[in-house]
């Protein structure tokens, strides 16, 4: 999906974009699939990252942090690369995407519906554009926080 860059244009004020619930399938063999619910969630103050916590019925979720353009990019074409990859599913009844999560202690694909995900994510751009989602970002703070040296005064 390619949205249009009309309606990608700052409102004054960043809208709050509520969580999206889905129920996506866990693929856990060529023949077993599981339902599982997850919660997509958007923070204005940090717009390029979407956090994914895949709830459980016994025990804690666990949360991803994922790309807003890579969930986007996956809606529509091969996007992601590394641990996060996404694309969409061959031609079904329902429009749907994979999303293939990879570390060393798991692999993961989840078959996703693809419209309410699509409309979510649109709703995130409307809040803040692609090309402001860096914008306010402290420089200084996201290199010493990646570079992981606490109380290192910036050059």
């Amino acid at each position: 999906m390619h949205c249009d860059p009309s309606r990608l244009r700052a409102p004054s004020a960043r809208e709050h974009v509520p969580s999206l619930f889905l129920g996506l399938d866990q693929q856990l063999d060529e023949f077993t699939r599981t339902p599982i619910r997850a919660e997509f969630r958007f923070d204005p103050d940090l717009p390029a990252v979407i956090a994914v916590e895949f709830l459980s019925e016994r025990g804690p979720g666990l949360t991803w942090r994922i790309g807003r353009e890579l969930l986007h990019g996956g809606l529509t074409s091969m996007s992601g690369s590394g641990d996060v990859r996404m694309w969409p599913a061959l031609p079904r009844e329902r429009p749907s995407s994979w999303l293939l999560l990879e570390s060393r202690e798991v692999e993961a694909l989840f078959e996703l519906p693809t419209e309410p995900l699509a409309e979510w994510l649109a709703a995130t751009y409307r809040s803040t554009p692609a090309e402001a989602e860096w914008d306010g970002l402290d420089w200084d703070d996201f290199l010493l926080e990646v570079l992981d040296e606490p109380g290192a005064a910036p050059a």
